[in-house]
């Protein structure tokens, strides 16, 4: 037990490091290249690759994981990480779109390798064998690093001020190049690897549980990117006219206390708490999601403080998401065999990355044509067929492919 607690530690250290320059680009890459005089729809593009190879990495590196190890594929992640921060400290005029975008495909890569590995390798390290233990461990994992990725979007505005754009890149891919290092040192080798060499067409899951919350999942996330990734830094920069380092404030804030609640789930939860059960959990919380998100824009419409709308709306849609966030992270490794866990979790978070693409693609198209308002209004519609694919969840107890 005490080497698995350690395990888990230096996994989640590992992740927590990532996540930091994960969220750090992502504020750079908005905030710089909107001052070069791209348009909403030009920055969203600057992530359509960094979405779109997090599909198809989750969908081979799950194989890989199971194959070759959590702990390989979760490296593989930090190294490439780093080559993507590097790539983007070439001069100006190097920086076309297509280059951009090329730099984003490595870090969608690296992030979601990273995320697969460190989030399946939660099933091998768990200390407790009943299901609330499980959740509690989970919980603890995402919604730290959801945390950090709200410091991650401080830092890369903070950055961005004082060392500006290139001396923030250097400063990451430094720090977390050390990290990678002390991590390959620490961790075993054999972490998820199934005895049986898989062959690649098992990553495509059998279980009709997980394909309903994997289809879910598509549409839970692709709700909160329709909005948030581009249409909001920018409404916040343009409308309201803040600041660089106010809209990095403003925006780690509520990831960081969006991650707090994630992280706190199971005891918000315990007494609704059903384990593999817990269908109609995540069906309920989906459908108030919902409701919540549907009340913004109208609010937005019909009053001339538009910023208390947007703070405290956020609020509320950041509790009621991280709540439908924690249910579906622990539900995807409740409905997994740990010794096939790492390719049903890259399969299901191959969904959650294709959510994201829509979703960020949608962000930038309908800020530009719509505003913001049209932005919520996407999210709407995302989240009601979210709800009513949660309506398939199972609410009884569930058998997973093996029969145990």
């Amino acid at each position: 037990m005490q080497q698995a607690l350690k395990n888990y530690l230096v996994v989640t250290g590992g992740y927590w490091a990532f996540t930091l320059t994960d969220g750090a680009i992502r504020m750079l890459v908005v905030l710089y290249f909107h001052t070069l005089g791209y348009s909403p729809f030009e920055v969203a593009m600057l992530f359509l690759f960094y979405e779109f190879f997090g599909i198809v990495t989750n969908l081979v590196g799950g194989w890989l994981g199971a194959r070759f190890g959590l702990n390989r594929t979760m490296h593989l992640g930090m190294l490439l990480q780093v080559g993507a921060l590097l790539m983007l400290t070439v001069p100006d005029a190097w920086l076309s779109v297509l280059y951009v975008m090329l730099a984003q495909a490595l870090s969608g890569i690296a992030k979601d390798l990273n995320k697969m590995s460190a989030k399946a390798s939660v099933k091998q390290f768990s200390t407790e064998d009943n299901q609330q233990g499980l959740f509690k461990w989970v919980a603890i994992l995402t919604g730290s690093k959801n945390t950090l990725k709200g410091v991650g979007f401080f830092l890369g505005a903070g950055l961005l001020e004082w060392l500006g754009f290139r001396g923030a890149l250097y400063t990451l891919a430094g720090s977390l190049a050390i990290v990678m290092l002390v991590t390959v040192l620490l961790l075993p080798s054999e972490v998820g690897k199934m005895v049986a060499k898989p062959k690649f067409t098992q990553v495509f899951s059998q279980i009709p549980s997980i394909n309903w919350l994997a289809s879910a999942r598509f549409f839970l996330f692709g709700a909160r990117d329709v909005w948030f990734v581009v249409g909001l830094p920018v409404y916040l920069y343009e409308v309201l006219k803040w600041p660089f380092s106010q809209v990095g404030a403003f925006l780690a804030l509520w990831v960081i206390a969006y991650g707090f609640v994630q992280a706190s789930a199971p005891k918000l939860l315990k007494n609704r708490f059903a384990g593999a059960e817990s269908g109609g959990l995540a069906t309920l919380w989906a459908f108030l999601l919902t409701v919540i998100t549907a009340l913004l824009p109208v609010a937005l419409a019909s009053t001339e403080s538009p910023m208390w709308v947007l703070i405290i709306g956020l609020a509320i849609f950041g509790v009621v998401f991280a709540v439908n966030s924690a249910i579906h992270s622990y539900l995807i490794l409740a409905y997994s065999d740990a010794d096939k866990v790492a390719m049903n979790v890259g399969f299901y978070y191959m969904a959650n990355a294709g959510g994201r693409l829509a979703g960020t693609v949608l962000s930038g198209a309908m800020y530009q044509s719509y505003g913001l308002e049209g932005c919520l209004w996407a999210a709407v519609a995302f989240l009601l067929m979210a709800s009513l694919l949660s309506l398939k969840l199972p609410r009884k107890a569930l058998q997973t492919a093996s029969g145990s």
